[in-house]
């Protein structure tokens, strides 16, 4: 096989939690990811020439090892010793810097795409051990669907599958650094932990109600601190007819979720026309998992 087209899936986290910081600098969390249909598309071209070339419809995403794909790459042409060099072309759609693992699931595509090119006979466990190496949410970005992840994200325990809804997602015109926001929630104490476990019991009852009312991030206050637009989209959004909204991951991306597309489109409409985010799309959530 000398090429091959992948779809990298974003996410979004229904509940996140953070329990505490290591010494390493990574913390230990508890969350509940969501895969959504909204992908980047991700196509790998091996070429007779060494060297791992990459390409973006991106001006400002970095071609070299700065890029995770590049790193993924990288990992499996030095381990299994692969002839040549290999291309990849990435069209971004994803949000960058967002909070939905756009880079995360971009490297998954890689580590994905190269065992099936090269036939390196990795299983899923294989690729998700290597795939944390290169950073928290790859594991689950390899595996998909609604996962409890736990550890620093790479504990992952699959879920009965998220109730059929709209999301809506809204990226304003800014980009959050996720380690500036770890470093002010390091600086202060947390009272108030999000309910995991009753997303938890609504995705078992497949209650959309109760996983809504359930949702909550604890980096979410200190986002909102810095770029108070994020607070401006959820109250717009809550408006509108959400049944929950929320801040994914570090931010600054919200999401609503909508039981219909009808009333998810007429707040897509709203926030588009008040100017607060700049990317904006409705989408389905995706719960096919791979094998």
């Amino acid at each position: 096989m000398e090429k091959l087209e992948l779809k990298a899936l974003g996410k979004i986290n229904l509940g996140l939690d953070v329990l505490g910081r290591r010494e390493n600098g990574y913390h230990d969390v508890r969350m509940i990811m969501q895969t959504l249909y909204l992908y980047d598309n991700v196509i790998l071209q091996k070429k007779p020439e060494p060297g791992i070339e990459i390409e973006s419809n991106l001006f400002y995403l970095p071609t070299d090892e700065n890029n995770i794909a590049w790193k993924a790459a990288q990992m499996l042409m030095d381990e299994f010793q692969l002839p040549g060099g290999i291309k990849i072309s990435l069209e971004k759609r994803i949000p960058v810097a967002a909070g939905m693992a756009g880079g995360s699931s971009n490297a998954a595509a890689v580590l994905y795409g190269m065992n099936r090119m090269y036939q390196l006979g990795l299983d899923q466990k294989a690729l998700m051990d290597r795939g944390v190496k290169l950073g928290a949410d790859v594991p689950y970005c390899i595996m998909r669907g609604t996962v409890l992840a736990e550890g620093i994200g790479e504990k992952l325990t699959p879920l009965p599958p998220m109730p059929k809804c709209q999301i809506l997602i809204a990226k304003p015109p800014i980009s959050v650094s996720t380690k500036m926001v770890y470093e002010k929630l390091d600086s202060r104490e947390i009272t108030v932990h999000p309910d995991i476990d009753g997303i938890l019991d609504g995705l078992e009852t497949g209650n959309l109600e109760t996983i809504a009312a359930s949702m909550g991030n604890v980096l979410e206050n200190v986002t909102i601190e810095e770029y108070p637009v994020i607070a401006r989209i959820k109250k717009c959004m809550l408006a509108k007819g959400a049944l929950g909204a929320m801040m994914s991951g570090s931010g600054p991306t919200v999401f609503g979720i909508f039981k219909d597309r009808k009333t998810a489109k007429a707040a897509y409409n709203h926030l588009k026309k008040q100017g607060l985010a700049r990317q904006a799309y409705v989408v389905n959530v995706h719960n096919v998992r791979r094998s």
